[in-house]
């Protein structure tokens, strides 16, 4: 990870023990602001949002895994990719995040019909747990089944 990036992710996790004293904690959850796109840290996962454009590869993933290494510190966290704007993914980078034990799941949302379907049958088969990865059109039913599936990683 860059340096500047280090230093955002130190007052970002900085922020997140002052806003867990905070009354409204829930509803200041802080984002963390990347060179290819944001990421806000919720209690047991993370929504990320990429730039228009950009090509999301394994060393822009790496990133974000190692967020949620520091951020959720051996805790089963999920990933959700809300696609609001256009870019590509290499779908390498599943085969690298099942590497990571502590990420139980990933959803992808989009309104975007031809998204849906390429994160349905293309980038669903990179990711080793397929019952583990699902497409959603909306972010609300994608946080549902994430801490659905989340809270039965915690009971196993």
């Amino acid at each position: 990870m860059k340096m500047t990036g280090f230093f955002i992710l130190v007052y970002h996790l900085n922020f997140i023990n002052l806003a867990e004293n905070c009354p409204n904690y829930h509803m200041n959850y802080p984002t963390i602001e990347l060179e290819f796109g944001s990421v806000t840290i919720l209690e047991n996962f993370m929504i990320a949002k990429m730039n228009e454009g950009i090509l999301f590869d394994i060393s822009k993933n790496e990133t974000l895994l190692e967020i949620g290494t520091e951020v959720f510190q051996g805790k089963p966290y999920a990933y959700i990719s809300h696609r609001v704007n256009s870019y590509a993914v290499d779908p390498m980078v599943y085969k690298q995040s099942a590497k990571f034990p502590n990420l139980k799941v990933i959803a992808v949302v989009s309104d975007n019909e031809m998204t849906r379907s390429l994160a349905s049958t293309v980038e669903r088969e990179f990711y080793t747990d397929s019952n583990c990865f699902q497409v959603f059109t909306e972010l609300k039913n994608a946080t549902n089944w994430v801490q659905g599936k989340l809270s039965l990683q915690i009971t196993k």
